[in-house]
């Protein structure tokens, strides 16, 4: 027994040396989901209450380490010492200070807290609406431009806002449970089947806020990710106006061939305007990506493959200097991960595409097995949608 007790400062000293190292392995400059990244208003609600309480927690976290620090190597067994140290059961200041302080500290928490849940709660009754929809394992996002109760535009991977305007999202679920989370705007929300939940968020400034899945959801929970591309108002505009177009009859051989393709492959589950109408996507969630606009869109697959190649860094739109708006003229197309894509989804992001015996539907993109003559034609057509 006295070489376990003559390590015990050891063992401490190491266990404060892997706290120190997992602190600073945890911060990084312009993390894309850094909590305390306040960049709208809610956000930076959250902000005030979880920096000092943050704070308190590491002052208190320290000064009880030391304490057990100090504990173990004042008080710690001598191969020699045979007889119990000094008990403190019923000193009734000592019970006094360690049950009411932590209990003050909690109750200054508290009331925090239920200020925070308020003051988030509260939404301007003529904010923007998006309504938000989950499934395995990409975003949709629908806008009812004319608030006629029907989604005039349908997107997917990436939510449009104006900046310096609150925006509420009315977030669902088609499938199981998800959560929606854009750290750098608000916390966090899930998205429940039959239930409609609420945040409303606002970005200060134009730019691109990234965001990720955080309830576990399938194969490809870590792989479903989402954006929130905050435009100047002007900007939004012209957004919304191109947004609401139906896609044009392409005129080029290639492209030509590439929509007939579509039609005889990809209508089953995926609509394009002006194209056909898909009511229900052979898929468990009934849905897929409205591919109308797709190359307006810097993602695509569940967001995790940038549609066009970064020429630089360090713009506010994080887009190789290229305006959000004008990426279908000036981005540099990614060509060869589309292709990648089309040839065979499930190698690229892992999915469960085939009918189970608990549904006729699989979740996620099938292997098509088309050739490289028709992913060559479908790509010249999909470059079209703009």
């Amino acid at each position: 027994m006295p070489a376990p007790r003559r390590r015990l400062p050891s063992l401490v000293t190491g266990a404060l040396l892997l706290g120190v190292t997992l602190l600073a392995t945890g911060c990084a400059a312009d993390a894309p989901l850094d909590i305390f990244q306040g960049d709208g208003s809610e956000s930076q609600i959250i902000n005030d209450l979880q920096i000092p309480v943050f704070g308190v927690a590491v002052i208190i976290g320290i000064l009880v380490l030391a304490a057990i620090v100090f504990i173990v190597v004042k008080f710690r067994a001598k191969p020699d010492d045979d007889d119990l140290p000094p008990q403190t059961h019923g000193a009734l200041g000592l019970e006094l200070g360690w049950t009411l302080l932590p209990a003050l500290i909690l109750a200054f928490v508290a009331v925090g807290t239920v200020v925070t849940i308020f003051d988030l709660a509260d939404a301007p009754d003529d904010a923007l609406e998006v309504d938000v929809y989950g499934q395995q394992w990409w975003w949709g996002f629908e806008y009812d431009v004319d608030q006629d109760g029907t989604a005039d535009i349908v997107t997917a991977n990436e939510m449009v806002i104006p900046a310096g305007e609150p925006v509420v999202v009315n977030i669902r679920s088609r499938d199981v449970i998800h959560s929606f989370w854009i750290p750098a705007l608000n916390g966090k929300k899930d998205a429940v089947p039959g239930r409609t939940h609420h945040l409303t968020i606002q970005a200060d400034d134009p730019g691109i806020y990234r965001g990720q899945c955080t309830e576990f959801c399938g194969l490809s929970h870590a792989r479903m990710q989402m954006r929130v591309v905050a435009l100047e108002r002007a900007d939004y505009d012209a957004w919304i106006e191109n947004q609401q177009r139906d896609a044009e009859t392409p005129t080029d051989a290639d492209a030509a061939a590439g929509l007939e393709i579509f039609q005889g492959q990809c209508v089953t589950c995926h609509q394009i305007d002006g194209v056909d109408e898909v009511e229900f996507a052979a898929q468990v969630s009934g849905a897929a990506p409205n591919l109308t606009h797709l190359m307006t869109r810097s993602t695509f697959a569940g967001g995790i493959f940038e549609l066009y190649d970064e020429a630089n860094e360090g713009d506010p739109y994080d887009l190789g200097g290229i305006p959000y708006n004008d990426l279908p003229e000036q981005g540099t197309f990614n060509r060869n991960q589309l292709e990648a894509w089309l040839r065979n989804p499930p190698a690229e992001k892992p999915m469960a595409p085939d009918p189970t015996e608990f549904s006729q539907y699989g979740r996620g993109m099938p292997n098509l097995n088309l050739t490289e003559q028709q992913i060559d034609l479908l790509v010249a057509y999909l470059e079209t949608l703009k």
